[in-house]
């Protein structure tokens, strides 16, 4: 069992599996560490504890079962008539009660959850007395809580380290959590003076002893070269008393969220760290989640790279794809599936890539609270070549570095579209593009391999016809003294009527109107051309969503 993640903020439960990607099933194992009365696993879309595929262990007083189960819309449980749930071994060890099992991806029963690539939500629950039969159970009347993994991972073994790999640990300096549900906390770590190019080739979490159920992820983000100082901080990244210069510490250098592994660069390429034309100020940022309000506990999690001064053959790179960070780029309000596309143009493409391309090998999607899914895909003579990244139950609240199952060849003249889903139906008022929380990303940073001066290939809508639209939307629900560019973007958004009809002209705008990009080099110049009112590229659909073949259960009573 290779992977594992603790489900619950106390510890007390623990989820490890395996994927046989040949038989197309996953081996799990789930540790309890003091059994009552049973437990409830299961999986839904987003971790809600409604309409939920469920494995529960029960017991109604004098026996005990085990049984593939589901809950409707309210939360009420009833035993799956198709069981779908193989268990394997049930056994009481010293470190707690032990349930091995195994799952297909897919079942032919519509109500089990379909396991794909991606964010998988996983929903647990305690279960405090004994039930004298499944029915009268209700999730909404148990303890429980949600956790959020990557099951589907590659089955590649991972590269050997070289000889003269050294450690360098960028962790947080033994801090005090926060007796808080959430923080982050932000911490500038000094490297040393004059330090020569070297090559990060793999890092791991540093997690402090016991705090393993708390430390939910962590971010590690090189400053600005262009910034030659960053004063030392180490305190709430929400902190209004933060130095500003924190801000110019942005370039991802790793990710870790829980439950993700190692992360290993590929044999040829290595991350570059020190020597000219970088940064030796780098950003920590630990996300804590502390629901049961601990005081006093200390942390001194972090990151732990692992790097060479034996330089690999290729420098990693990485690059931004999606959407550029303005509110141009808007989501109306009530709107339960809303999609926005970003673009990487062939223009951009041959300009600034080799032409060899590129090699991707890993990719981080990000969206802030409304967005649902992430998904690029490459596209090579006008017809879609193959998925480079996606999740269709992405969550904000888990993001880390995705290694891909195979790397992905990008060449000069190839287009890359980045496409994100929103939900704003809990909103009244339309979610713009930014850096807000409630405002929006649509964002893939790839890792990849050689790198080139090629940073950020991103796109928003024109503005002039943005500005038409505006025009047209107010003349058509009888508001004739349009402000249209009188002000800001953000406050003609809010002061549209609002109606299905504004929404599926917004729609339409962002699917036919030309783009502006931005095909920017690292020093944040856009390369020579004229990157105005491009058209949106024009894509043929070709790629179907993988089918995994489903297995039917059997009927099982105990």
């Amino acid at each position: 069992m290779p992977f594992r993640v603790p489900l619950d903020p106390r510890g007390e439960l623990q989820l490890a599996w395996n994927v046989s990607y040949t038989n197309q099933e996953i081996y799990m194992e789930l540790r309890v560490a003091e059994l009552r009365h049973g437990v409830v696993l299961g999986m839904s879309d987003r971790g809600e504890l409604t309409n939920a595929d469920l494995l529960v262990l029960w017991d109604s007083g004098t026996q005990s079962y085990f049984g593939d189960a589901w809950s409707d819309s309210k939360g009420h449980v009833s035993l799956d008539s198709q069981q779908d749930y193989d268990l394997i071994e049930a056994k009481q060890k010293a470190e707690g009660y032990y349930l091995l099992f195994k799952r297909p991806f897919s079942t032919c029963d519509p109500r089990d959850y379909v396991i794909e690539e991606g964010t998988v939500h996983i929903i647990y629950g305690f279960l405090d007395k004994p039930l004298a039969s499944l029915d009268k159970l209700n999730l909404s009347e148990i303890r429980t809580g949600v956790q959020r993994v990557l099951m589907l991972r590659p089955d590649t073994p991972p590269p050997t380290l070289p000889p003269d790999v050294q450690m360098l640990d960028v962790v947080a300096p033994n801090v005090i959590i926060p007796n808080q549900e959430t923080t982050y906390w932000c911490y500038i770590h000094n490297l040393p003076e004059n330090l020569a190019k070297n090559h990060i080739v793999m890092y791991e979490s540093a997690i402090t002893p016991g705090n393993e159920a708390i430390v939910h992820h962590i971010e590690v983000f090189e400053c600005s070269p262009d910034v030659p100082a960053v004063p030392g901080y180490s305190g709430s990244c929400d902190d209004k008393m933060k130095p500003k210069k924190l801000n110019f510490c942005r370039h991802v250098l790793a990710a870790w969220a829980m439950g993700a592994e190692a992360f290993y660069y590929p044999p040829d390429a290595g991350l570059a760290m020190g020597g000219p034309g970088s940064s030796r100020f780098l950003r920590l940022e630990v996300h804590y989640h502390n629901p049961l309000l601990i005081s006093g506990r200390r942390d001194s999690s972090g990151i732990r790279l692992y790097y060479t001064p034996s330089l690999r053959r290729y420098d990693a790179g990485i690059m931004e794809l999606g959407l550029v960070y303005t509110p141009v780029m808007a989501i109306p309000p009530k709107q339960h599936t809303f999609y926005l596309s970003g673009y990487c143009t062939s223009k951009c493409t041959q300009t600034a890539l080799p032409s060899g391309g590129i090699y991707v090998f890993a990719s981080q999607l990000h969206t802030h609270l409304a967005g649902r899914g992430v998904r690029t895909i490459l596209v090579r003579g006008g017809k879609e070549l193959e998925v480079v990244q996606e999740d269709q139950h992405f969550s904000t609240h888990y993001q880390t570095i995705r290694v891909l199952r195979k790397m992905v060849n990008i060449l000069p003249g190839d287009v890359l579209i980045t496409k994100c889903t929103y939900n704003t139906e809990d909103r009244s008022k339309p979610t713009v593009g930014g850096f807000g929380i409630m405002e929006e990303m649509c964002v893939n940073y790839i890792h990849y391999y050689p790198r080139t001066q090629l940073e950020l290939c991103k796109s928003h809508v024109d503005q002039g016809y943005l500005q038409k639209y505006f025009n047209f939307i107010n003349r058509f629900h009888g508001n004739d003294q349009c402000v249209c560019g009188e002000v800001s973007v953000t406050e003609q958004f809010s002061q549209l009527e609002w109606d299905e009809f504004t929404g599926e002209v917004l729609d339409s705008l962002y699917n036919t109107a030309p783009i502006s990009m931005h095909c920017n080099q690292s020093t944040a110049r856009l390369f020579p051309g004229d990157w105005d009112k491009q058209p949106i590229p024009a894509v043929t659909s070709v790629l179907e969503k993988p089918q995994y073949t489903c297995k039917r259960g059997t009927l099982r009573t105990n």
